[in-house]
């Protein structure tokens, strides 16, 4: 029998992924205390449940993207939550970036019940979830992990089983943000040389996004399995060895222009710092600069 699809919580993102997912041959099942957001998955072929309680006794596979760590609780574990009606056998599959602790004391107070719960956070933003391109990182049991792949291949462009233990996922997203967040950090530091230099930040930023969907942009260089320095005669060293060159020599370009200018450039003073080891490849005594 195919399997019945719920979904809780429907804001910017869940709210495209319960449209995409109400096309689902099983059904979908809907809940938020939003009508017009319920509504407007409802249009789309969902079904409207009338409490978290009257979703779950409608649903094998339930995702929630709700707010936070507290809602999150809530929904799952708090009186009239899901719990109070699942079955056993259920999957809860929750979307929001939460702690990992909380998924694994969630997963755990899950079992009790019978109920299998994964943590499922997404990287993609709203504009994956409206194009189904979403990637979602999944922290738990690889049987469950596998159930969920044909049904979210409506609303992902990458499925990852990030671990076997719930948890993965959610760290698999933090330090998937850690970049993120990083790299805004990052950019407003180049605005700022640039804009001193009085180049246009607005080209400036034409330019990053032209280059970063040829190259990859960060998560290029995030190539293999291992952050442990790379021996000589292993094959990525004569790869990235160029790259901590070109590197290095365009940051110390980058930071004498930020002296000459006046403009502070922590970020690049980091960079410039660990750049070599981040990489793999540190300096050796007798190498050539």
């Amino acid at each position: 029998m195919t399997v019945r699809l719920g979904y809780v919580g429907l804001g910017n993102i869940g709210g495209p992924m319960a449209a995409r997912l109400a096309k689902w041959e099983g059904g979908l099942t809907a809940f938020d205390l939003s009508e017009e957001a319920l509504g407007k998955v409802v249009d789309q072929g969902a079904t409207a449940a009338t409490s978290l309680g009257d979703l779950a006794t409608k649903a094998d596979i339930i995702g929630i993207c709700v707010l936070d760590d507290a809602q999150v609780r809530t929904v799952v574990a708090g009186d009239g939550g899901l719990l109070s009606a699942a079955a056993p056998g259920t999957i809860i599959t929750v979307h929001s970036t939460i702690g990992p602790q909380t998924a694994v004391d969630l997963a755990a107070e899950c079992a009790e019940h019978g109920v299998t719960l994964l943590d499922a956070p997404i990287s993609g933003g709203a504009a994956g979830a409206e194009q189904g391109r979403l990637a979602i990182m999944v922290g738990g049991d690889r049987a469950s992990y596998e159930q969920l792949k044909e049904p979210f291949g409506l609303v992902a462009g990458m499925l990852v089983h990030a671990g076997d233990d719930v948890g993965a996922g959610t760290k698999m997203k933090l330090a998937r943000n850690l970049l993120h967040f990083i790299s805004f950090t990052a950019a407003s530091e180049a605005a700022r040389l640039a804009e001193a230099a009085g180049i246009s930040i607005t080209k400036l930023g034409k330019v990053v996004r032209h280059t970063d969907a040829i190259t990859g942009g960060a998560g290029s260089i995030i190539l293999r399995d291992t952050t442990d320095e790379i021996a000589p005669d292993d094959f990525w060293y004569d790869i990235l060895t160029p790259v901590r060159r070109l590197g290095e020599k365009d940051l110390s370009l980058a930071l004498e222009l930020g002296r000459e200018l006046g403009v502070d450039l922590p970020l690049g003073d980091i960079a410039l710092r660990d750049f070599a080891i981040g990489l793999g490849v540190p300096h050796r005594e007798g190498e050539d600069a």
